[in-house]
């Protein structure tokens, strides 16, 4: 499995990256985190996955923005009764949100997985301008790919050191811390929602 995205790489995680940041729900972190992990074991240049995955969220925001957020958002949520009734009650704060705290919500929307993928589309349905969206929007990609890609290379390389090291015991403890962690975002993040 290596084989495969060490032969195919940085194309695939450029278009993973892209395709989630459009709006898909496809594991465009996972993937950075991935190749982080290879290029932490001297598959790939960090600088070069750094730039790739930073490049394919700015594209696929801005194919986001454009195509659904303004061109197909706001026709296609008031052509459906349902989704009209939805659009009617939800767009007029969102357009407020986004015309106070639009910057804010493009930039950390990177950070959480479901604005990675749906804040593209809300900025260009509430009409926020494409120059600052990009301005946000690449900021937010470049240290978006910038922090999770260091932190998977150097956490990479310390657990590959580790298991070499101490064997079956270390993958034993970075398995449970992964799923500690794991498991302390997903339902964190849900405890907070609600708490909100």
């Amino acid at each position: 499995m290596t084989d495969f995205f060490t032969s195919h790489g940085l194309p695939l995680l450029f278009v993973v990256v892209m395709i989630e940041s459009f709006g898909v729900p496809l594991p465009g972190e996972t993937a950075l985190i991935a190749f982080g992990v290879l290029a932490s074991q001297g598959h790939y240049s960090i600088v070069l996955v750094i730039a790739v995955a930073a490049a394919g969220a700015i594209v696929g925001d801005n194919l986001g923005y454009v195509v659904i957020g303004r061109w197909g958002g706001r026709n296609l949520l008031e052509r459906w009764g349902p989704l009209r009734r939805f659009s009617q009650r939800y767009l007029p704060p969102t357009e407020r949100l986004m015309e106070k705290h639009g910057d804010k919500v493009v930039f950390f929307g990177r950070f959480v997985t479901v604005l990675r993928y749906t804040a593209a589309w809300v900025a260009g349905i509430a009409g926020m301008p494409w120059r600052k969206f990009l301005f946000w929007n690449a900021a937010g990609g470049i240290c978006w790919a910038t922090l999770v890609g260091l932190v998977a290379y150097y956490a990479g390389n310390a657990a590959a050191d580790a298991i070499q090291r101490y064997g079956i015991y270390a993958a034993a403890v970075i398995a449970a811390a992964a799923l500690v962690f794991f498991l302390i975002t997903h339902f964190g993040k849900k405890w907070l929602e609600k708490r909100l």
